[in-house]
């Protein structure tokens, strides 16, 4: 027999009422529970982003601090730094993919919050540089992974890519020369100290790793300069005003002309290999212009190429866009 609502009393009326709020409210608890209780592939409750770790570790016995985040099953990003940076730089790119990928970022001896041996003691020159990050990739167990390469992080990853291509699965390119063609007027003061190492043309580089030097290398180019926090030449500071820094900064710009000299090593390992390649460059830099990104499309078929309306740090600026176009990139190459 159908019950005519109708004819109930007000008292059936509520406790009607109250019968559905209180299976409305079950309903909704179970709902929440079920999504409080959801397990990624990675066991990981709540889908989301991992938290920055910051680690040290020692390599070839120097202290390396290193930033981490994500999953290690995940595809492993290794981030390397530029000049006069640190792995500081890629602090906003880690926490924006960290759901999706195993990110690594070390600092160099002498850069950031890593240990600075000596002059004495240790070689500070890239290929140094290189064996250092090559034992750091050892001591995290990583087998296979992709590199983010910018300005000295690009000579630094280019010699692990062409000593072991089958484990490097894709190259990020932000600013980081291989070709001539990127070695504009700007490095002209570089070439007078490659030729001749005197004091009076190192003395003249040094205005680059000082405060005014560092507020330009960030803001030059950008479209908003507002966007860009003063910490960040306040935190490189704090490694370039070290003793002895300034002269491991003059030993560093003195050798980089054996970068030059490798550059056609690297483009046959890249018509060789054919990594898959992301370029995000910030086309208004100075010191790393456009014209060092196209070059890239010679000798890698397929490339994905985007300029962005920045300068040199263009992370700073384009940070989400950058982090857009990376995740787009692996999963089209299907990098897992």
């Amino acid at each position: 027999m159908k019950t005519n609502i109708t004819q109930w009393t007000p008292n059936q009326v509520w406790n009607h009422i109250n019968r559905l709020t209180l299976f409305a409210v079950v309903l909704l608890l179970t709902s929440f529970n079920a999504l409080a209780t959801e397990k990624d592939t990675d066991g990981k409750k709540n889908k989301g982003h991992y938290p920055t770790l910051h680690k040290t570790v020692e390599v070839n016995g120097v202290e390396i601090f290193y930033r981490e985040a994500g999953n290690k099953n995940k595809p492993t990003i290794l981030l390397l730094h530029g000049y006069p940076t640190s792995s500081h730089m890629f602090r906003n790119l880690i926490a924006d993919l960290s759901d999706k990928y195993h990110l690594l970022a070390p600092d160099y001896p002498g850069y950031g919050r890593s240990e600075q041996p000596p002059m004495s003691e240790f070689a500070y020159t890239f290929d140094n540089m290189a064996n250092i990050v090559e034992g750091f990739i050892e001591a995290m167990q990583v087998d296979k992974f992709s590199i983010y390469l910018m300005d000295y992080g690009a000579p630094i990853g280019y010699r692990i890519a062409h000593k072991y291509p089958e484990r490097v699965q894709s190259l990020i390119v932000q600013n980081g020369n291989a070709y001539v063609e990127g070695m504009t007027e700007f490095w002209d003061p570089l070439r007078k100290y490659w030729k001749d190492r005197s004091s009076e043309n190192g003395k003249a580089l040094e205005p680059f790793h000082q405060i005014g030097g560092l507020q330009w290398q960030y803001l030059h180019g950008v479209q908003d300069s507002s966007k860009i926090s003063p910490d960040n030449w306040y935190v490189d500071l704090q490694h370039l005003t070290r003793p002895e820094n300034n002269e491991i900064q003059l030993a560093m710009f003195y050798d980089y002309q054996n970068n030059v000299k490798l550059y056609p090593q690297w483009q046959a390992y890249f018509r060789a290999y054919q990594p898959p390649t992301l370029i995000v460059w910030g086309k208004n830099d100075h010191i790393f212009p456009a014209s060092g990104a196209h070059p890239y499309k010679k000798d890698i078929r397929k490339v994905d190429f985007h300029l962005l309306n920045t300068g040199h740090f263009a992370l700073e600026e384009e940070g989400d866009t950058i982090a857009g176009y990376i995740d787009v990139f692996m999963r089209k190459n299907k990098i897992r």
